[in-house]
């Protein structure tokens, strides 16, 4: 059974990606996983990484935490809305504040290539929209997901990452967001 990290980007508590993560969790640790959550709108943190990586900039127990959990994990389970094609100011900083060289990976010196040190860890993100998925990757090509999958999570080392998109969710209707809300379950017991 996999170690499971459900990261929820949400900056509110009462949107629809709080259920999802609620759906998905409740699912896994049926199955038998061990589940840990990090919901980032709950953690004490200035989001802006303030030198870039010109100079350190001391993390708050909350990112330390989070860190900890991130290695422990398995599987990470990422549940976020795209917005402006890209993800909420508040989680883009936590990657910014927390994936640092020297925890998730290290350039070389005197090299352009890098140690990926989340190697042999699996992802799911879990994104929701206002516009049809099929649209968002035939019109944009998915910026968001391209730049989570291949920009943060493969640089990494996390080699496996699954997308689901869901959308349109701004005038969807109820039974659209409870039928959701059973995939996600379901995606829940495939990832162990």
């Amino acid at each position: 059974m996999k170690n499971i990290l459900i990261i929820n980007g949400h900056p509110d508590k009462e949107s629809f990606n709080f259920a999802l993560s609620e759906a998905y969790k409740k699912s896994a640790k049926q199955s038998g996983a061990e589940v840990k959550e990090i919901n980032i709108r709950e953690l004490d943190f200035n989001p802006n990484l303030q030198f870039g990586y010109r100079k350190r900039t001391e993390l708050e127990p909350d990112l330390l935490e989070a860190q900890e959990k991130l290695k422990w994990a398995d599987h990470l389970v990422w549940v976020y809305p795209v917005w402006w094609g890209s993800l909420p100011a508040i989680t883009k900083g936590f990657i910014d504040r927390v994936f640092l060289p020297g925890f998730a990976f290290q350039k070389r010196e005197n090299s352009v290539w890098w140690d990926k040190y989340f190697t042999g860890k699996t992802a799911r993100l879990i994104c929701t929209m206002d516009q049809p998925s099929w649209y968002y990757k035939l019109v944009y090509k998915s910026p968001s997901h391209n730049a989570m999958k291949k920009l943060t999570m493969n640089f990494i080392g996390v080699k496996s990452v699954k997308i689901t998109s869901i959308g349109p969710l701004r005038l969807s209707k109820k039974e659209f967001r409870e039928r959701w809300l059973k995939k996600v379950e379901k995606l829940a017991q495939k990832d162990i």
